[in-house]
């Protein structure tokens, strides 16, 4: 079974190759953690110097040292030892891969390029997971940084369901570990720690049989598919609780919390019937389409490009204009023909669709272009 292990990263492993009885070296500590936050952009050309340094100092140690030096210069490295018995070749199988959260900062991204080669180095496939803007700088910046990261979560985590996923959170900044934990305890197969201290044993802990109530989102349905593309109006989503949703200007969207409830419980509610979203109907052929379906993922692609389409029509009156500019969509008109066509979101799928003199779109087909063609009675040219 294929095995995908998160590591959330921090940058201890820079901090601890500083020698803090060398007369030069005593002040880098409060140098770094008052400039953990910024880019490479904004990093003083002295911290960049000394986070080159350091950086070297800890590709050397980890190339040099043994296995109980090494899991002690990095946390991150500590938790992957322990997650294989010691023995990294249990990790070479091509089975496992391994991403490493970091901050979208100069040191975040330095500390998890120096893992990533290391683990590269050992026959391990890794890569460096950075959320755009993704810092503790200041409450925005994390909360978009966060959004960013359970988007890509979203991508890697859900795709294949016989995966085994274990998050790694020895490593990396409390802030960042209490959001895992808790994403964790809803996708991961298993979490692991390691409490601090000499020669302390890794904890497992198994997925908690814990169950989110779905009935704070079934009456709300539309409004968190709708919520998951972009902002509604504020007095929509009067009966949704307000720690799920983000309130701005009288526009609403879903908070961090309410994506995680959402992505845990979407894939029952876009599986079943065709959702009735605003600006949109559905002929009777494109019901038959939809119900022929054989594959759940398909059927949750289809259903959030319906939300994105319905939301960019309630954003902008039910002008098709919207549409046409979305590069995602590449919505079209046929030629020679009033039949519109758009792509499935992340699919080599299409929608065909007739607008009405009132803005709704009438969706007429799906399936593939054959399929499209075929229906439509559309010759190739």
């Amino acid at each position: 079974m294929m095995q995908i292990i998160i590591s959330s990263v921090g940058t201890s492993l820079l901090t601890h190759q500083i020698d803090r009885t060398h007369p030069d070296e005593r002040n880098w500590y409060n140098l770094l953690r008052d400039t953990a936050n910024l880019t490479l952009e904004n990093t003083p050309e002295n911290v960049k110097n000394i986070i080159y340094i350091l950086k070297n100092r800890a590709i050397e140690k980890l190339n040099s040292s043994s296995i109980v030096q090494i899991r002690d210069a990095s946390a991150e490295l500590n938790g992957i030892y322990g997650f294989y018995d010691n023995n990294l070749t249990l990790g070479k199988n091509g089975n496992d891969f391994h991403w490493l959260i970091c901050t979208d900062t100069l040191q975040g991204k330095t500390t998890g390029e120096i893992v990533e080669s290391f683990l590269k180095n050992n026959g391990i496939s890794s890569e460096c997971l950075i959320p755009q803007g993704l810092s503790t700088i200041n409450i925005s910046s994390f909360s978009n940084g966060i959004d960013n990261l359970l988007t890509q979560l979203e991508n890697i985590i859900y795709q294949d369901k016989t995966v085994k996923v274990c998050f790694n959170l020895v490593g990396g900044f409390k802030s960042l570990q209490g959001y895992l934990n808790t994403i964790g305890m809803l996708y991961a197969d298993e979490i692991i720690y390691i409490f601090e201290g000499k020669n302390s044993e890794l904890i497992r802990i198994p997925r908690l049989p814990i169950k989110v109530d779905e009935s704070i989102i079934e009456p709300n349905i539309i409004e968190f598919a709708l919520m998951s593309q972009g902002e509604i109006s504020a007095n929509k989503i009067k009966n949704i609780k307000e720690s799920l949703v983000y309130i701005m200007d009288n526009e609403a969207t879903l908070s961090n919390w309410g994506k995680v409830i959402w992505n845990n419980c979407k894939h029952k509610f876009l599986t079943q019937e065709l959702l009735n979203f605003p600006f949109i109907k559905y002929t009777s052929s494109f019901i038959n389409d939809y119900n022929n379906i054989t594959l759940e993922q398909e059927k949750i692609k289809l259903q959030e490009t319906l939300a994105k389409v319905s939301y960019l029509l309630s954003t902008n009156n039910g002008n098709r204009a919207v549409l046409r500019n979305d590069k995602a969509l590449q919505y079209e008109t046929f030629n020679n023909k009033s039949i519109d066509h758009f792509r499935v979101t992340g699919k080599n799928y299409r929608v065909s669709c007739e607008p009405t003199d009132n803005n709704i779109l009438l969706l007429r087909y799906y399936g593939t272009h054959d399929h499209i063609f075929r229906r439509e009675n559309i010759k190739r040219n």
